[in-house]
């Protein structure tokens, strides 16, 4: 797919027209399209050929013709021309976080810098300063945001962020001079991977605040610290920021600085249709402020109802809050058991029984324990001797438990030429079939593709996890029709994963609320090798809240009866 190819060169055109002093319309085109590129599993060489661009939103005839001509040629004449007498490095340090491509086009035209290291002299040894609108304060963001660009490559998983953050947030809490505090940005939207951690904390007294924040003993070293705002970094060299807020704004600054950016955008421009303004310190008609205290007073105040955080993406749901139509978010008090752990069995560190315990715990109805087949080695795959230990052992543990069934499952592999692990007489003995690849990555994406549309295919087979592969951060997706084994998957009624685990969270959000549209069911599942890593459920019902699911699109929401007749 070239997808996400087109979507990077659309973005790069923006950053360098915005950098030129191109009108707003021209630039946003870009940044749109980009965007539609990005949220859509079909492969635009699909759509391109059904002759479908134009029905995408925000791809115009311009944008339109600029994919066709990249997947025909492979470049984009446009983004050639316009990068012409830039050099790579300047338009790399375009992506200067808080900085933005008119403040480079200002230090470009007056200072000639074009390269980061001059960039870097010209703050230390002031001359930046000594332009229009140009202080201090400012070329220190601005060395701030060379160095986190240079980290950017270091971001956090949500599953490591979000401890962290809620760690500090109940240190934060426990302050005399704290009212409420709260976790905001990307991470509060839950999204995979974040940058820093943002915080915010309504206090009548900030500067008490940001002395007590500082002096925490998580934090390793402090980077800033003023009246109403810090900078630290804790373990692991993870920046938290926190922001003071005063009480009667702290809903304004909470949407404001929750995001999406594109989600507030939208949400200002309705509020000045309205005549109203809308920033991080409330609602304003004229003068007079009108919200701010509660979240929930700056929706209502543009006539709007509260939209959980994970959807807020500009993806629909502004429009949908208009008709009132917001999907009821799947929670996890909802799910009634994880469809996906390994036990000792194979490759996982905890006997079943202990699995059992800890799905009690959690509250569980049902856990699938779902070992790997034989052919994977390597995880010590079970024959289907050891599979008939495994039935044996688990009937002994489910005589015994009360309100938890153990399901017999297994994780069995869809081998390099399309053909299932185990046989269809063994694989009639398990409750639970979850088919995935683990090898032949590098195969085209025909190949890949029909593997898994063959396993679908297969009545015996239920779910497909973690069905593009990717490990977040440490190897990319491998080629894979994402659409068409969404629609392959509504067709067989077959399930797919959202694997929870932090590395994994595959299908994505995206994807997800694909399936939604095509009627497919999701099964939520951690991928559990250690007890502890079925806490990463939440996780997994985040991408899905992201996705936009609600209780009857998650299998695992079912009571164990109904989810024995779905297979």
């Amino acid at each position: 797919m070239k997808n996400a190819e087109i979507a990077e060169i659309f973005d790069k055109i923006a950053d360098i027209l915005e950098f030129k002093g191109e009108i707003v319309f021209k630039v946003n085109s870009y940044r749109k399209a980009a965007r539609t590129l990005r949220d859509t599993t079909e492969d635009v060489a699909v759509i391109a050929a059904g002759n479908r661009l134009l029905d995408m939103p925000g791809v115009g005839k311009s944008t339109a013709d600029k994919i066709v001509e990249y997947l025909e040629t492979g470049t984009i004449k446009k983004y050639d021309e316009e990068r012409k007498g830039l050099s790579d490095e300047l338009i790399r340090m375009l992506q200067i976080p808080g900085m933005g491509p008119k403040t480079l086009a200002l230090i470009h035209s007056k200072l000639k810098i074009d390269t980061f290291e001059a960039l870097e002299k010209a703050i230390h040894s002031g001359e930046l300063t000594e332009l229009p609108g140009m202080g201090a304060k400012k070329a220190e963001n601005i060395l701030k945001g060379i160095e986190l660009l240079r980290e950017a490559a270091k971001r956090i998983p949500i599953g490591v962020a979000l401890p962290v953050a809620e760690d500090v947030v109940a240190a934060v809490l426990k302050f005399p001079t704290v009212k409420r505090a709260e976790v905001a940005g990307s991470l509060r939207r839950m999204k995979e991977t974040i940058g820093d951690i943002d915080i915010l904390a309504s206090s009548p007294d900030a500067v008490k605040t940001i002395e007590a924040f500082t002096s925490l003993p998580q934090v390793k070293r402090v980077l800033a610290a003023g009246t109403t705002k810090a900078s630290v970094i804790v373990e692991g060299n993870k920046q938290i920021d926190l922001r003071v807020i005063e009480e009667n704004s702290f809903g304004a600054a909470l949407q404001y600085f929750t995001g999406s950016k594109a989600h507030n955008i939208k949400l200002r421009d309705i509020a000045r249709g309205m005549g109203l303004k809308v920033n991080e310190y409330g609602v304003f008609r004229g003068d007079e402020k009108v919200g701010g205290r509660e979240e929930e007073e700056i929706y209502a105040a543009v006539g709007l109802i509260w939209m959980p955080p994970e959807i807020r993406e500009d993806r629909g749901e502004i429009e949908a809050a208009m008709k009132n139509a917001l999907p009821e978010l799947v929670t996890v008090g909802q799910i009634k058991g994880d469809m996906h752990v390994h036990s000792d069995f194979s490759d996982g560190k905890a006997a079943i029984a202990q699995l059992a315990e800890r799905a009690q715990e959690l509250g569980y109805k049902y856990l699938a324990v779902t070992d790997h087949s034989q052919s994977l080695k390597i995880a010590h795959g079970l024959t289907p001797e050891r599979v008939e230990e495994k039935r044996e052992l688990i009937q002994k543990i489910n005589s015994k438990l009360k309100g938890l069934t153990l399901l017999l499952g297994t994780e069995m592999d869809i081998l390099s030429d399309g053909a299932l692990d185990y046989p269809e007489k063994l694989l009639e003995k398990f409750d639970w079939v979850v088919a995935s690849i683990h090898s032949g990555f590098k195969q085209p994406r025909e190949k890949i593709t029909q593997r898994i549309v063959s396993a679908m295919r297969s009545p015996l087979v239920d779910c497909i996890a973690h069905p593009t592969g990717r490990l977040i951060g440490q190897r990319a997706a491998y080629e894979v029709d994402v659409e068409e084994i969404l629609e392959v998957a509504a067709e067989t009624r077959t399930a797919i994963e959202i694997n929870a685990n932090s590395e994994r969270l595959d299908l994505d959000d995206v994807g997800c609320k694909r399936a939604k549209q095509l009627g497919v069911m999701l099964a939520i599942g951690t991928d559990a090798h250690k007890l502890e890593h079925m806490d990463m459920f939440r996780l997994g019902v985040a991408v899905a809240r992201r996705g936009w699911l609600e209780p009857p699109d998650v299998l695992n929401t079912l009571p164990l009866k109904k989810l024995r007749r779905k297979r």
